[in-house]
């Protein structure tokens, strides 16, 4: 029978605290903790003995390798390598509780010559369940039921002599099996290097790398490897206990497993400096949580945290069995019908490219936006909503490529999609965008695009002349918004009207406004000059000596059916006159000709503008209320294919 080299001292070096070893020692002994009077266990615990050749130890087995005892793959005589355990102290004595373990040989003659100590033998004296084989004390078996984990009759069954000699003198008892005295062993005592870690001590040897797809919650210590594919920028937050920062990079290993791993705080400030896309990094411990399906779509049933004792290490010499990326990409066709949050990748051409443009988030911080369209075979096109620093990185290089007359095919890994104006995708913090990759899909759209498709007719799939059932905006006259009581409701509507502005109120057409930030918010509100010269915020009770300044621009609209009043603030002021307030107000103070150009060169254009529409009051006095939301250059062809659809449709009601 096949035979193994144990650990020497290997029992003694656990239970001392070595925490850099992985002890190879023999299983001697081994039972279900728990079971019934005809010997099937009621429980999902294993204990017994390990062995290193001359100690013996009284170890338990963690329920997740149950399954090893149940089917035999671990008995006595089993030569392990415990990857993973703790030392507990249990009723006074250590045992030695394994975590996970490797199975070097299923079968194995009894090692050495074990001794079962006193504190070994009393932790399985003290157990009722220990049973009686033939009048002599037995471990595992029940009587004239031989155990499932006994590989034959013959082997050996270490007891300590109870016919009055000492507990620590041992005998061998098997059939027809001498009795022998092994040589005297050494008391261990660890070296320097041991560490006496206390009652629990944790072997932090290597973890071993597995795949991510194998990844749970239930796992001791694990580790894998992959490629950062994505690396997400540092976004801040406040919750009831305070302030945080956080940042995400996306995994991906050799198997194609992808998995996202957050760090807060303290981690953040540890690995963000680290972690870079496209290299390779082995990633250990870390708390397990399931996936939010709102904010991640890769293919793993969890996300990963980072704790104080993880770790993540380089691999400078990995070669390329990992790959750099994995897409699964969407046609345009198919975005139209998706729902609103979902996570995918798409590419298409990129045929327009609109300048950038600031506006304000939710919590009171600006960012910048941008516009791309882009196109493919699907015969359908969709507008690309580009945030933040993606605006003049990617942004700008697509909008010098586009203005020479170069459409390049664009990737977007990790985008958004939503239900603005129409069926949009837009970037978030994980979004990845790729300029004329080399891949097939990339290589199939340039062949199309080359071969015809620039000319081919296409369906914007985020604009109001594309038919959509799911599109929630009307086209409406201005006579109509009127006409039909339009802003009534408890929830505003929205509307969608070509028409062109006829006059602006250039006298106020922007207010200074508080510059104060608090965290990521910025407060926006109306200051006044005071008698010292500085401006002066009521709201923060600060005062400046500069402020802000922000749109709050009052227009007229007109088309064929009448007029109305429009406001609009800031961004979509902004994004209408092509330069911020502040521009706009040193234009008028310096009485520099711009001021009257950039205001005449939008006057009787014609736009298609979206509109909310809503009532408000104001000093008691209940009105009606238009503001611009969103304002699109009008476009000649895309109005004529909204015309005709609308025809064909109206034809086909009859």
């Amino acid at each position: 029978m096949a035979s193994a080299r144990l650990t020497p001292n290997g029992v003694g070096a656990a239970l001392a605290g070595e925490t850099n070893l992985r002890p190879i020692v023999q299983v001697v002994n081994l039972r279900c903790v728990n079971v019934d009077g005809k010997g099937t266990p009621r429980s999902d615990r294993w204990r017994g003995l390990v062995s290193d050749g001359a100690e013996t130890c009284p170890a338990m087995f963690a329920g997740q390798l149950s399954d090893l005892a149940r089917s035999g793959l671990i008995r006595r005589g089993s030569v392990v390598q415990l990857d993973e355990y703790v030392i507990n102290m249990v009723g006074g004595r250590r045992v030695i509780v394994v975590l996970n373990l490797t199975v070097l040989l299923a079968e194995c003659d009894i090692i050495g010559n074990p001794v079962i100590t006193p504190e070994s033998e009393s932790s399985n004296q003290n157990n009722p369940r220990v049973e009686q084989f033939n009048g002599t004390r037995q471990y595992g078996l029940a009587a004239g039921n031989p155990s499932p984990t006994r590989p034959n009759g013959n082997v050996p069954v270490f007891q300590p002599s109870v016919s009055g000699s000492s507990l620590n003198t041992p005998t061998r008892l098997s059939d027809k099996s001498p009795v022998f005295q092994p040589t005297a062993q050494p008391s261990y005592r660890p070296a320097p290097s041991y560490k006496n870690q206390g009652a629990i001590a944790k072997n932090e040897a290597p973890a071993r790398i597995i795949p991510i797809s194998s990844l749970n919650p239930y796992q001791g210590r694990w580790a894998i490897k992959g490629r950062v594919t994505a690396k997400g920028d540092i976004r801040r937050y406040h919750n009831a206990k305070g302030e945080g920062k956080v940042f995400n990079f996306d995994l991906l290993d050799s198997d194609g497993g992808e998995i996202r791993v957050a760090c807060f705080n303290t981690q953040l400030d540890r690995f963000y400096e680290v972690v870079e896309v496209g290299k390779v990094y082995v990633v250990s411990r870390g708390n397990l949580k399931p996936v939010q399906r709102n904010y991640n779509h890769l293919n793993s049933e969890w996300e990963i945290t980072l704790e104080r004792d993880s770790s993540v290490d380089l691999c400078p010499d990995e070669n390329s069995s990992i790959p750099s990326q994995q897409f699964n990409f969407r046609p345009i066709s198919e975005i139209e019908d998706t729902p609103t949050g979902t996570i995918l990748d798409i590419i298409g051409v990129a045929i327009s490219v609109s300048p950038s443009t600031t506006v304000q988030k939710k919590n009171g911080t600006e960012t910048l936006k941008r516009m791309i369209g882009l196109k493919d075979i699907s015969g359908r096109s969709v507008d690309l909503t580009m945030w933040g620093d993606f605006c003049n990185r990617e942004g700008s290089q697509l909008q010098e490529m586009v203005e020479r007359g170069v459409f390049p095919v664009l990737g977007v890994k990790t985008g958004r999609v939503n239900d603005f104006n129409g069926k949009c995708v837009g970037t978030i913090s994980s979004s990845q965008l790729l300029i004329d990759p080399d891949l097939s899909e990339a290589h199939t759209l340039r062949q199309w695009f080359d071969g015809g498709g620039r000319d081919a007719s296409t369906q914007s799939i985020s604009r109001d002349h594309t038919p959509s059932a799911s599109r929630n905006e009307v086209r409406m006259t201005v006579a109509k918004i009127k006409d039909d009581g339009l802003g009534m409701g408890d929830k505003p509507d929205w509307v969608t009207v070509k028409a062109s502005i006829i006059f602006f109120k250039s006298d106020n057409f922007c207010y200074t406004a508080c510059p104060t930030k608090e965290g990521d918010r910025q407060c926006n509100k109306k200051v006044t000059k005071g008698t010292s010269g500085l401006w002066v915020c009521d709201k923060c009770d600060k005062e400046f000596p500069e402020c802000d300044y922000r749109y709050l621009l009052q227009l007229q609209i007109q088309d064929h059916s009448g007029t109305t009043w429009v406001t609009a603030f800031q961004e979509t002021a902004q994004e209408l006159l092509g330069c911020s307030a502040l521009e706009l107000v040193t234009y008028k103070e310096n009485g520099d000709p711009r001021f009257a150009e950039t205001m005449l060169s939008c006057l009787f254009m014609d736009y298609l503008l979206r509109l909310k529409v809503k009532e408000e009051t104001y000093s008691d006095e209940r009105r009606v209320k238009n503001t611009l939301v969103k304002v699109e250059r009008f476009d000649p062809a895309a109005e004529s294919r909204y015309l005709l659809d609308l025809l064909s449709r109206s034809v086909a009601s009859y």
